[in-house]
């Protein structure tokens, strides 16, 4: 690991600046919404903020004690998140370069850190199988989401600031509504641990980065599963959409980064595959059984800017066939889990009736 941060320009096979400064790997990196700063975290423990036109100027930011895993920008770029496996998140003053205070209630590393869209919350995923939502100004934490069978590996606000969507070590993606808390979606679509998550500007979109080596893009206004895209040679590592979602990128564990052309409102496989079914939610393994009522715009239009080259994986009849089977099997997994978690709790309800009236029993013993 040669610990340097690259900035690439977007002409093909073309590289802008190459900056040096930290002492250990590099972790992550995140650009200010105006595009005029850079930040990094390192495993050298600091978080450094970069000029991107100005060759090798930054500043650095100490206060966490082990490596920063996540730097996200606020939507007004004077402000700076970070995660650290010290088991915090901080905000930092990028306008002052100054600390302004932490945020302590994880008992395990923190892997991510965001602000919402509009910059009042803050949400964390945490190796202690938890998610945490913050208010920015009291700094107190509003909610723990204790959802997760595992390590939450990746957390991110919707373009709405509604909801947040997290990716965990158990395989699953689950997305929950901030302001009533309920779990509105959870997807069991991967084969390992999923690494990160990405919403379309839209947000009517979220394409997954999995260790089994897939990505997947789902229909948040449809809850199911729209393409798996095949590409990489091990570990999906990191998944992102460009601004304006034209494009994702995507890198992995096999050396590669991989640009796709998204191209969703070219094909839409709500118009092409109709199926009736109930409430969205795919393969949902949740003990208690949302309701789903996804608080997103049902913008199912075109968008202004009509793409040209075909989806990631071109719709043909025969896999519009398996698609609506797939999709079918899906919703009757759904079925059968409900009915397997009725008849556990029917179970539970008569075994403690038949105590209730062995109690009784033996209370009118006594009483005699």
């Amino acid at each position: 690991m040669d610990s340097c941060l690259m900035v690439w320009n977007m002409k093909p096979q073309s590289r802008a600046y190459r900056f040096t400064g930290h002492k250990d790997a590099v972790t992550c990196v995140h650009f200010s919404p105006s595009g005029h700063l850079l930040a990094s975290g390192s495993r050298d423990k600091t978080v450094r903020i970069w000029i991107p036109n100005v060759k090798g100027e930054s500043t650095v930011f100490r206060a966490h004690t082990a490596t920063v895993r996540s730097v996200h920008f606020c939507s007004d770029s004077q402000s700076l998140v970070t995660a650290s496996d010290d088991k915090t998140v901080k905000v930092w003053s990028t306008h002052r370069q100054k600390f302004l205070f932490s945020l302590s209630q994880h008992i395990n590393w923190v892997r991510c850190a965001k602000f919402s869209p509009d910059g009042r919350l803050i949400v964390s995923a945490s190796d202690d199988k938890t998610v945490k939502l913050w208010d920015k100004t009291s700094r107190e934490c509003v909610y723990s989401y204790c959802e997760h069978g595992g390590f939450v590996t990746y957390v991110d606000f919707h373009p709405s600031g509604t909801c947040i969507a997290a990716a965990g070590m158990d395989n699953t993606v689950k997305v929950w509504d901030v302001r009533t808390h309920r779990l509105l979606q959870h997807y069991q679509l991967h084969s390992a641990a999923v690494n990160a998550l990405s919403f379309h500007p839209s947000g009517n979109y979220l394409v997954t980065a999995s260790s089994d080596s897939t990505l997947k893009i789902l229909d948040l206004m449809e809850g199911r599963l729209l393409y798996t895209l095949h590409g990489h040679q091990g570990p999906a590592t990191t998944v992102a959409f460009s601004r304006t979602g034209e494009y994702f990128a995507s890198g992995g564990s096999d050396e590669q980064v991989m640009v796709w052309r998204s191209n969703f409102d070219v094909t839409s496989c709500g118009e092409i595959v109709k199926v009736q079914r109930p409430p969205a939610m795919q393969a949902s393994s949740a003990g208690n059984l949302p309701e789903v009522d996804f608080p997103i715009p049902p913008s199912r239009g075109r968008s202004q800017e009509s793409l040209q080259s075909q989806p990631p994986e071109p719709v043909s009849m025969p896999q519009t066939l398996t698609s609506t089977l797939e999709h079918i099997v899906g919703q009757l997994d759904v079925l059968t889990q409900t009915v397997s978690i009725l008849e556990q709790r029917l179970t539970l309800t008569e075994d403690k009736l038949k105590q209730c009236l062995e109690n009784q029993q033996l209370i009118m013993q006594r009483k005699t």
